[in-house]
């Protein structure tokens, strides 16, 4: 639940609301994009290891069909309700549309804390949560397809493929069920860091613009920028490992059980094993604690990376935010109200429906992988290696210079899987912003890039729908 009393859902729909008055399409038809096609609210017996009955509530919303399948995560948390599996269904329907990849928006979630459960009561937990979305016809291929989520992983994503595929036997496509499974169960190479990689692409693109820096007072590229993130799970962990390879400096830190600071920048492997061996990140060497958990989102920082939980930066705190670029990693970080006052200061917020797709576009690649039964990169690799050699030696023959062998396998390299999954990973997340850019800039200064993002999607569902003659 927001602050304020404002649900998680009515945050959403208040940025979508806002969105909508910049475009002209039919009431009728902005009622129907908005509002969650289906919720499905299923209880059921789990038998613990103590041989004690519980009952497990769980949810799974679609929130748009516009286009099938749907797609979206699962989470294992003991504050999952059905507004908040409705509002990200319906942030994933808008994120899809956002990054062209061509699915509705679907979210699931358990209300559990899975700390307090075996490995065998989380399995017996997400076979019956399968089989009971089977049941409904709430997971497929070309129906539904899950992914992980907070408080899961690809260990469960395989244990959902499995259950699908014993109970759909015939399905030659049953595999295509679910996405973020394991490699060897159909999973593709990138999609572990895909959220964190894709969360990098987005702003080292949106940082490339010279009269976008300039207007936040700063210089062009991410070398030298510091960097507060919120949030060391696996976004915040590859979101802020491919920025500080790529120069930016590390200068916060918060998780749930503190924060930590070095104005002059931290390891972030050292931290990770600080963590590792100690539970904890407090106490990392080259670091000082933070007061409160909440310090890391007012550190003195040029881009803050919100990667935890939703409606941290609200109408009471945001004055106190002193990043020029906020990038939401998390869903929802930023409650509408704090948004409007943050685009007045001139911060910019780049919006989780598009900075966070990197997971959703992986999966999307995933999807078309299991679809074609064949790894990417399997029938052209060696055949672009061949082309690359050849044409080296066209080189070497016209010049008469010659290649080592180490600079041959280095410039004759042919594109494997994790190749092309980066390639079109950057592919998106590049090409997406400059068309939320665009957006952005007709809107002549009147609305934020979320808006901007939100108007983009609205009228590409908007298309779809018009196209099925529903709203002509």
């Amino acid at each position: 639940m927001a602050q304020q009393g404002i649900s998680f859902l009515e945050q959403v729909n208040r940025n979508f609301d806002k969105a909508a008055a910049f475009t002209n399409h039919d009431p009728a038809l902005l009622e129907q994009i908005k509002v969650c096609n289906s919720v499905y609210h299923v209880t059921f017996p789990v038998k613990r290891d103590c041989g004690a009955i519980e009952v497990i509530h769980a949810w799974r919303a679609e929130h748009s069909q516009h286009k099938l399948p749907t797609k979206g995560g699962i989470r294992y948390a003991p504050d999952v309700n059905e507004d908040e599996v409705m509002a990200l269904a319906s942030l994933m329907t808008f994120k899809c549309a956002i990054v062209n990849v061509p699915f509705g928006g679907a979210k699931g979630g358990i209300r559990i804390e899975r700390r307090n459960y075996s490995v065998n009561e989380l399995e017996r937990i997400t076979r019956r949560y399968t089989f009971e979305m089977s049941r409904k016809n709430f997971i497929g291929p070309g129906i539904d397809v899950p992914a992980p989520d907070y408080g899961t992983s690809s260990r469960e994503m395989a244990w959902i493929a499995d259950t699908y595929q014993s109970l759909r036997h015939d399905d030659i496509n049953a595999m295509a069920c679910v996405t973020g499974k394991p490699i060897p169960f159909g999973g593709i190479r990138g999609r572990t860091e895909a959220t964190g990689l894709g969360i990098f692409y987005g702003l080292r693109e949106a940082c490339s613009i010279v009269e976008d820096m300039r207007q936040l007072g700063l210089h062009p590229g991410l070398d030298g920028k510091r960097v507060a993130v919120q949030g060391l799970g696996n976004v915040g962990y590859y979101a802020a490992k491919f920025l500080t390879e790529n120069g930016a400096l590390l200068v916060a830190v918060g998780e749930h059980d503190g924060a930590i600071h070095n104005p002059e920048g931290m390891s972030l492997e050292r931290i990770v094993q600080h963590r590792g061996e100690t539970g904890s990140i407090l106490g990392c060497p080259g670091s000082n604690t933070l007061p409160r958990n909440s310090d890391v989102l007012e550190y003195p920082c040029d881009i803050l990376v919100p990667a935890a939980l939703e409606n941290v930066i609200t109408e009471e705190n945001q004055s106190r935010i002193q990043a020029k670029i906020i990038a939401e990693g998390a869903n929802g970080p930023t409650t509408a109200s704090a948004g409007d006052l943050l685009f007045q200061r001139g911060v910019m917020v780049i919006p989780d429906t598009f900075l966070n797709a990197g997971g959703v576009t992986v999966s999307y690649f995933e999807w078309l992988k299991d679809l074609s039964h064949v790894r990417f990169g399997r029938m052209e690799k060696r055949f672009e290696e061949h082309a690359f050699r050849r044409l080296l030696e066209a080189v070497e023959g016209a010049t008469a210079r010659k290649f080592t062998a180490e600079m041959l396998n280095v410039l004759a390299k042919g594109a494997d899987e994790n190749d092309l999954v980066y390639s079109g990973l950057e592919e998106t997340m590049c090409s997406t912003y400059q068309e939320i850019r665009d957006r952005y800039r007709s809107l002549d200064g009147k609305a934020d890039l979320r808006t901007a993002a939100f108007v983009n999607a609205i009228n590409k569902v908007a298309i779809c729908y018009n196209e099925m003659g529903i709203f002509p």
